[in-house]
């Protein structure tokens, strides 16, 4: 009786997970990368990343760096980091110590030749009150979008914004409601302005490779098979990817797991070909 107790809670677990891999792999996938897709080199030339002391947002910094597309790696936040400090000693990375991330007007020299934003700054609603996630998931941002705008000189440009599996503008949660308003108040704003914006609703995002545990791995093997888990490596390629190929994703997009590792692929397969 005992035994069976015991096995119950892990038969759940095997069934939950093997539901959610065979939903995921039936409703994931929009996009698909051309094989023809016009790159523009200079796509990636200056990219800012906000979020870098978070796991999400130190992987696409992890991402920037390596990439030798990328000749300028701007870092915009309150602390520093391990991997941010190595790089600013390094020379790779300008750091720019900022506290109100409803004003950018002292980033106005970086924001005129900045051609690629990755946003990974978030935190999650748990414990949170309504108005001060709104104030990170909304405001933040769109402030950002408008004073890039108004001092931007230089294309193409894009924008990239990690929401999550489940933001919905109609659904029943705060956070799922306000990471879509923001998805669609930015793509409205970046409409005629020469930017895209793209909105990724990943699932789990395994931390940057140097930086994962036993419990990431096991995660990740569990989840990868329906597309409910990338790697931050991943997520930070496509995301350069998607840059690069300056015709095919139209403002607004909203990007899938799967779509995420399909831009990866293109990505690797791209640095890859002499």
């Amino acid at each position: 009786m005992l035994k069976k107790l015991l096995l119950l809670p892990l038969l759940l677990i095997v069934v939950a997970t093997v539901g959610l891999n065979l939903w995921g792999l039936s409703h994931q996938g929009t996009h698909e990368p051309g094989s023809d897709a016009n790159i523009n080199p200079d796509a990636n030339r200056v990219v800012v990343v906000f979020g870098a002391t978070g796991s999400v947002g130190d992987s696409l910094l992890k991402t920037a760096m390596a990439a030798p597309q990328v000749e300028e790696v701007h870092v915009v936040t309150r602390r520093t980091s391990p991997r941010i400090d190595a790089g600013v000693a390094s020379g790779r990375i300008t750091l720019h110590m900022h506290s109100d991330f409803t004003d950018y007007t002292a980033l106005e020299q970086v924001l005129r030749k900045t051609n690629t934003v990755v946003w990974g700054l978030g935190t999650t609603s748990i414990g949170m009150d309504d108005d001060t996630y709104t104030r990170i998931h909304v405001d933040f941002p769109m402030a950002f979008i408008r004073d890039w705008l108004t001092y931007a000189q230089t294309v193409p440009r894009s924008f990239h914004f990690v929401t999550g599996m489940g933001t919905d503008p109609e659904g029943d949660q705060h956070w799922a409601r306000e990471k879509g308003r923001t998805e669609r108040e930015m793509a409205r704003y970046a409409m005629g302005n020469q930017l895209r914006t793209f909105s990724y609703r990943s699932g789990f995002i395994q931390p940057a490779s140097d930086t994962i545990n036993a419990g990431h791995t096991l995660l990740m093997w569990l989840s990868r098979p329906g597309y409910l888990a990338v790697t931050g490596e991943e997520l930070g390629e496509s995301m350069l990817e998607i840059s690069a190929r300056v015709d095919e994703l139209p403002n607004g997009s909203l990007i899938d797991n799967a779509d995420t590792v399909a831009y990866a692929q293109a990505y690797q397969q791209r640095m890859n070909t002499p």
